[in-house]
């Protein structure tokens, strides 16, 4: 992909698995908190974290959730029946991706996290 605005930081990294944790309300609002803390970044509001309540498809049950960065905003999506997360780590500011990677993984108990930069 062609860098438009090369005078712009950007990081951006999406990763994605399957959880072994209980997952909740409370679990996603740790993550989000905790992950941007643990990467040095800095947060300017609580997350916010939707659930379709039965809407939809049963198969796409589970949470929609941002927290906001100083430097950007973290997005996870949770499928509560397949246990699958995805989130997007979109940031101004430089992180340590290996990093973001390890936690992740330890966080959700998950054995292997799939990743790509971009």
């Amino acid at each position: 992909m062609r860098d438009l605005a090369p005078k712009i930081q950007r990081q951006r990294l999406l990763l994605e698995g399957y959880y072994s944790i209980v997952m909740n309300r409370e679990a996603v609002t740790c993550y989000l908190t905790q992950v941007a803390v643990h990467l040095g970044l800095r947060t300017y509001a609580e997350p916010v974290i939707y659930s379709p309540s039965g809407e939809g498809k049963q198969a796409n049950q589970g949470f929609d959730a941002f927290i906001p960065l100083i430097d950007s905003g973290i997005s996870l999506y949770i499928w509560s029946e397949q246990r699958f997360f995805s989130v997007l780590l979109y940031t101004c500011k430089a992180f340590d991706e290996a990093a973001a990677i390890s936690y992740t993984r330890t966080f959700f108990s998950s054995e292997e996290v799939v990743h790509s930069s971009f």
